[in-house]
């Protein structure tokens, strides 16, 4: 699932963590992983949801909490 690697600074990072800790995301990664899919899709012009496949669905719901 993580097979590329993107560099981001130590504070950005520690931030990310305690927000993603806050929200109750399993990992920072996860987090992250989260926000900038949801800034490609605001940009793209399809945040609206529709075209998500059952797996990204669940994914959300597992970084959520909701189901394990």
């Amino acid at each position: 699932m993580f097979g590329n690697k993107v560099r981001i600074d130590d504070e950005l990072y520690a931030r990310a963590k305690k927000c993603a800790e806050l929200a109750g995301y399993s990992s920072a990664e996860e987090f992250i992983q989260h926000v900038v899919e949801k800034e490609i899709n605001k940009i793209m012009g399809s945040d609206s949801g529709e075209g998500d496949t059952p797996e990204e669905i669940k994914k959300r719901l597992q970084g959520l909490g909701y189901i394990e």
